[in-house]
């Protein structure tokens, strides 16, 4: 609320309390030159040229530090301002190159702005400049120290927005200059190359290589992790030529990761891309047209009974694909064996929670993260896996809150964790239990919101008895100091927030993992408020969205159980036909159906099983055990390869449609560029086969219209609409049309109505390290790619960061092997083998080896084990037991 009055320039400004002069003259459309200010960042003063005048204020104080007061008089620009600013510019143009026009920053300088302002029109001072250093090293930008104004707005952006701190200003006067560490280059510092100090940059000492100038921007959503970041996608000549962070969204407030920022246009213009369906004949692809590849699918999948038909959809598709996928399967095939790949990584976030709270997401919000007194991380390598939630939550740390650290590696968010619990991996419950009895037994829980709000609590605690501190060190391999001291840092929060991933889910137990967690926070009392919750990161862009449509093999949109009589007829009254009452399967129980010739048909979207799937050799024979196996997709990936007809999909940037991020925030994704040759969006691809079935339903002539059924089915998006999207994002539930979203679930009572804490027992993992295979391997990401670097690695610059895998092992068991960094290595399991080269590193503890399945050339789910959760079938990628052996040895 405008509660300050002051005069600018006779002109009188509104203000709220606690704006800066600079702040207030810009808000009314007042121009004060200045170079240092950045809305994002702390004030600084540093450039001295937002100097003002204020009455009965002695000198010139910097309007960007100075506080608005009621009845201030401000004058912007007095003969005596503009004279010192008439200085400070033409000593800065002393040093400065004066190639404006060609300059690439020429007309967005900033420089150029204030030198207009002040009317200079040629170089006073002789230029006393000697040549400085280039840094071409990073891929993506160039750091050109020769038109530098030393504005700190880089460094300062690189401390106060990532918290990475990889540059800084170095030396003193003449030889003050950005540098790293050292003043190495860029590429040997710490750099993660996200690019927010170039965007930052107010000339061009920092510039984004071979930069064109778009001719418009598109608004859409990032397609890679579940964080949602809103971004606008630069055009020309229909290609993407810019990308730059959306500052109005909330989620990432204009912040991009590197692969957000640089890893999109190099996928999305690949010439690798599908352009025209595909037909094997003989075995070899040959191009064929739409209609003949139809009529081959109508013929083929019309022969199947229905029980031998599954449909596996995407993540990474809009919610609008994965809708009309679901939808397919049920009235069209007549199955509910659809499943997505949830299955691998979420699937027991969406049935742990939906058990303890009735709800299987996210309970806050991102922007929550700054209000808990203490995060708790566990299972989350959050700085890589979703970079600028990582900032977030340093930049939390960095104003005071209390930060605990759970993960068996030395990741990057443990340089900045108060308490860093180094488990073993598989050992989560035996933790978790421990630190609540801890809680417990110091009577350091919250009676009152369990008695008002859960039940099952006296059952729960008896179960505690089997966790005293004896057994969950021996088991954790924590010492019990750091145990007892986390469960008084959390239970001490108030509030306390836990952030947990793929960590906790991707085990043998992984439901049970997040049911642990749920009874910590409702012991607590951290449900239902800002700064607390349980909080699953999602992994994909649209992992969240895809369950939440239903592309699941027991529930409807919605999570309405496929199962009720009731929900059954709900769904015939608007979708027609006669819907199953009996669930599906799985993609495990598919890939087991197909291995024993009861599953002959699959249809697949946007899925690359052969390198995703764990035990991939179990995978590969399900696949070319199947008599019909389509496969859409935007490039011909390796399970591409083995399809009989392969339909070509067109990216997220040239289709409109909604992706549903990590905190629950449906947000539009917006058509940009067109699609290549006749590759078509995904939704249309499966609408276009259902009507040559003879199936009705399925005219939708846009996605809006998608959108629109989704609402009509589906209560949580029932106020969600491309109208109201086009305002911004809208968190679910949104149950009607004047419904503003839900930022923050359970806040007064629970959505099954009572919280359930749920009595657990603790389970080793299935395959631990033993005499033949005695190193625990675990899988996770790496920051410079996604997954089965389907998208990544198809951007040079991603690539030179990592070219391949590498094997992450400790200097010990190194040494114990005869293995050197960068040495050949052969990691072996029962159940196959892969080459890799090794990084020699402490991030890993003795015994415990680290992959990703980022590179075909390294199949690393050729090791993993095919042991999955019982209830929701997630395979344990986390941990299996493989034996290194040195090439050649």
């Amino acid at each position: 609320m405008d509660d300050i009055k002051l005069d600018i320039d006779g002109q009188e400004v509104c203000a709220r309390s606690g704006m800066t002069v600079l702040e207030a003259a810009l808000e009314a459309g007042i121009y004060i030159p200045t170079l240092c200010y950045d809305p994002d960042l702390e004030p600084h003063g540093g450039c001295r040229l937002c100097i003002v005048e204020i009455k009965g204020v002695s000198g010139m104080p910097t309007a960007c530090t100075t506080k608005v007061a009621d009845g201030m008089m401000v004058k912007t620009s007095t003969a005596a301002v503009n004279k010192v600013r008439l200085d400070i510019v033409e000593l800065i143009l002393a040093d400065h190159p004066l190639d404006c026009l060609i300059c690439i920053k020429n007309q967005q300088c900033e420089l150029q702005k204030v030198v207009a302002y002040l009317g200079i029109t040629k170089r006073r001072l002789d230029r006393t400049a000697n040549e400085r250093i280039i840094d071409d090293s990073n891929p993506f930008f160039t750091l050109d120290r020769n038109y530098c104004v030393l504005c700190q707005r880089c460094t300062r952006t690189c401390d106060e927005i990532t918290c990475i701190n990889a540059i800084e200003i170095i030396n003193r006067g003449y030889e003050s200059h950005v540098g790293t560490f050292g003043d190495k280059t860029l590429m040997e510092s710490i750099c993660q190359s996200c690019g927010e100090c170039v965007m930052r940059c107010p000339v061009a000492a920092l510039t984004i290589k071979d930069a064109v100038q778009p001719t418009r921007e598109v608004e859409t959503t990032c397609p890679y992790c579940g964080v949602g970041c809103s971004m606008l996608l630069g055009v020309r000549d229909d290609k993407i030529v810019s990308i730059r962070g959306n500052r109005q969204n909330p989620a990432n407030k204009g912040q991009l990761c590197v692969k957000g920022r640089f890893g999109i246009a190099g996928f999305v213009g690949s010439p690798e891309r599908l352009k025209t369906p595909l037909i094997k004949k003989d075995g070899e692809f040959i191009e064929t047209s739409w209609d003949e590849a139809l009529k081959l699918m109508t013929d083929k999948l019309g022969g199947y009974h229905k029980d031998e038909i599954g449909v596996i959809s995407s993540a990474r598709c809009t919610n609008e694909d994965n809708y009309v996928a679901q939808k397919f399967c049920r009235v069209v095939l007549g199955t509910n064996n659809v499943d997505h790949c949830a299955r691998l990584c979420h699937a027991p976030t969406v049935a742990g929670l939906a058990q303890s709270f009735g709800s299987g997401a996210m309970t806050n919000s991102i922007g929550d993260i700054p209000e808990a007194e203490c995060i708790f991380a566990i299972g989350s390598n959050t700085t890589e896996a979703h970079p600028v939630i990582g900032f977030a939550v340093k930049r939390a740390v960095r104003r005071g809150t209390k930060l605990i650290v759970a993960d068996p590696r030395r990741i990057h968010l443990v340089r900045f964790a108060d308490i860093w619990l180094q488990h073993k991996p598989g050992t989560d419950i035996a933790l978790l239990m421990g630190m609540m009895k801890i809680i417990i037994d110091e009577n350091r829980y919250d009676p009152a919101f369990i008695e008002e709000r859960c039940e099952g609590f006296g059952t729960f605690k008896e179960t505690l008895s089997g966790f005293d501190m004896d057994f969950v060190e021996e088991t954790t391999g924590v010492p019990r100091e750091q145990i007892v001291a986390a469960a008084r840092m959390y239970a001490g929060g108030d509030p306390s927030a836990i952030l947990y991933t793929l960590g906790i889910t991707e085990h043998s137990h992984g439901t049970e993992n997040v049911m642990a967690l749920a009874n910590l926070a409702m012991l607590t009392g951290n449900i239902g408020k800002p700064g607390s919750g349980v909080n699953p990161l999602r992994g994909q862009n649209n992992v969240q969205g895809a369950c939440d449509m239903g592309a699941l093999p027991n529930v409807y949109p919605g999570y309405q159980a496929v199962t009720s009589p009731e929900v059954k007829d709900k769904f015939e009254a608007i979708w027609g036909g006669n819907l199953s009452l009996e669930k599906g399967m799985t993609i495990p129980e598919m890939f087991d159906a197909a291995c024993n010739g009861k599953l002959k048909a699959l249809y697949l979207i946007g899925e690359n099983s052969v390198l995703s799937e764990p035990n991939i050799n179990h995978v590969r024979k399900a696949f070319t055990s199947t008599d019909f196996l389509i496969v859409q997709d935007i490039f011909l990936t390796e399970t591409a390869e083995l399809a009989d007809i392969v339909l070509p999909a067109a990216s997220f940037a040239e289709q409109d449609g909604t992706f549903t991020s990590t905190e629950r925030r449906v947000q539009r994704v917006r058509k940009a560029v067109s699609a290549p040759g006749d590759a078509r969006a995904d939704w249309l691809i499966t609408c276009q086969i259902a009507r040559a079935m003879g199936a009705r339903g399925f005219d939708f002539k846009n996605p809006s219209q998608i959108m629109d059924e989704i609402a009509r089915l589906t209560p949580s998006y029932g106020g969600i609409s491309y109208q109201r999207l086009e305002n911004g994002g809208l968190q679910w539930p949104c149950t009607d049309k004047d419904h503003t979203g839900t930022p923050i679930l359970h806040r007064n009572q629970f959505t099954r109505g009572k919280g359930r804490f749920i009595p657990l027992k603790y389970r080793p993992s299935e395959e631990l390290p033993d005499e033949d295979y005695p190193f625990l391997l675990t899988t996770g990401r790496r920051l410079f790619h996604y997954h089965t670097g389907t998208m990544t690695r198809k951007t040079d610059g991603l690539n030179v960061f990592m070219s391949e895998e590498r094997v992450q092992i400790n200097p010990q068991d190194a040494e114990a092997l005869g293995i050197c960094d960068n040495d050949s290595i052969r990691v072996i399991s029962r159940r196959g083998e892969v080459n890799a080269s090794t990084e020699v590193t402490t991030v890993v503890p003795v015994g415990v080896v680290y992959m990703t399945f980022h590179f075909a050339e390294t199949p690393t789910n050729i090791l993993t084990s095919h042991a999955v959760d019982p209830i929701t079938q997630t395979p344990e990628y986390k941990v299996c037991a493989v034996k290194i052996e040195k090439d050649g040895g």
